[in-house]
């Protein structure tokens, strides 16, 4: 073999073009390079619920919902395309690497991402977006004529939020966060669009795959983890007595609570094979997350008011409001799922248990009881579905032995 032909060769496994669509491989397993890609992410998403765990308010809360769904439509963008298209080389490497450089200089902008920094959030997200939609457009390139239309729409999609992020580094501040906000649901509804509208041979290109499902349940465990990092920052910046240590350990079961709930009965499951189940279980991750991420935010308020009286109103609202939504996007997730088909009877009954025990948390949020308290009911609350799901295991082994 001669040189050109080692250096040919070499290239070839090092920097391979993209995977075709239509290729997705099914038995995939989740790498080191994706997990690290998860973990810088999860960085921003910490730099948000920090920001606004240190100043519990509704504005800074809009801040925090905009930042944090502009951030996970990046991660979402960019994990599909490596699901789709990439392979373990040295061109996935790079492009993890020009990615993640990017996340780090928007976490830099986090803090004050809606003040004086917000340009500087804008433009390195914009930068972010525009390197999504050119490995997209790359990835376009092989796509055989099936596979094309789809593409290039979704191509001029993330194309599109690149030039209307780095727009809104132009206006002022406030104007700003609600740019994004704008932008959020203009792409989440677009994104929605192509899928719905997506022809037979178009959809068929994304399966929901056993890396995917990992995927979104390391990045469900990675963002219930800031929880407990929110609790022990809240304790350690705090004189440690009996009823703030009790305040705190009580938090740490409602984040615990939260995660029984998700993989019990929607985590690590797959949903059935149709675009508009997938498109749910995707979507419906969305809140999930971001309330969860909340959640962790009103804890630190929590330990932080744990002599008073009565919780202090927006931190009732954001924990208790944040449990209730998690409890319903996970029935949204487990509503995709072929096991909602299998038992039906089962989760359509837990279904109206979790939006009974949703109503519940937000009645508890106008009430305001004492911290400990608060954390008690809601320990209380989230262990109903659990409770039921135990009684209908052991009601259907019984029948099943009778």
């Amino acid at each position: 073999m001669t040189p050109r032909e080692r250096w040919a060769l070499l290239r070839r496994r090092l920097w391979q073009p993209p995977r075709p669509h239509g290729e997705q491989p099914r038995d995939r397993v989740v790498g080191p390079l994706e997990l690290f890609y998860d973990l810088a992410v999860v960085v921003l998403v910490a730099q948000a619920a920090h920001h606004l765990a240190g100043h519990l308010a509704w504005g800074r809360l809009g801040e925090f919902t905009a930042v944090f769904t502009l951030v996970w439509i990046a991660w979402v963008n960019g994990s599909l395309h490596h699901e789709l298209h990439g392979h373990e080389d040295a061109r996935a490497r790079s492009t993890f690497l020009l990615q993640i450089l990017l996340l780090v200089t928007m976490g830099a902008m986090i803090p004050d991402a809606g003040g004086a920094r917000g340009a500087g959030f804008a433009i390195a997200s914009a930068a972010l977006f525009a390197v999504l939609a050119m490995l997209w457009l790359l990835a376009s390139r092989g796509d055989s004529p099936e596979y094309r239309r789809s593409s290039l729409l979704f191509v001029s999609a993330t194309a599109a939020c690149a030039v209307l992020v780095a727009g809104s580094a132009l206006l002022p501040s406030g104007a700003r966060v609600w740019s994004w906000g704008l932008i959020d649901v203009a792409y989440l509804t677009a994104f929605g669009a192509l899928a719905i509208a997506a022809l037979p041979e178009e959809a068929s290109a994304l399966t929901i795959t056993d890396a995917l499902i990992e995927r979104f349940g390391l990045i469900t465990i990675i963002v219930l983890g800031e929880t407990l990092t929110n609790v022990a920052g809240g304790l350690s910046n705090r004189p440690i007595n009996a009823l703030t240590l009790t305040v705190g350990l009580v938090a740490v079961v409602v984040g615990f609570g939260a995660w029984w709930t998700y993989f019990d009965f929607a985590g690590h499951r797959e949903p059935r094979p149709t675009s508009r189940a997938n498109l749910q279980w995707l979507l419906a991750h969305l809140p999930l997350t971001a309330a969860i991420a909340a959640m962790g935010t009103a804890m630190v308020s929590l330990i932080a008011h744990a002599h008073d009286s009565r919780t202090p109103a927006a931190t009732a609202w954001v924990l208790c409001a944040g449990t209730a939504v998690a409890l319903c996007a996970t029935m949204l997730v487990a509503a995709s799922l072929q096991a909602w088909r299998d038992d039906r009877n089962f989760y359509r009954t837990l279904a109206r248990l979790c939006a009974a025990v949703a109503l519940a948390c937000l009645v508890l949020a106008a009430a305001r009881p004492a911290p400990v308290l608060l954390g008690v009911a809601l320990v209380l609350l989230l262990g109903v579905p659990w409770v039921f799901a135990v009684w209908h295991r052991l009601a259907t082994d019984d029948l099943a032995n009778d």
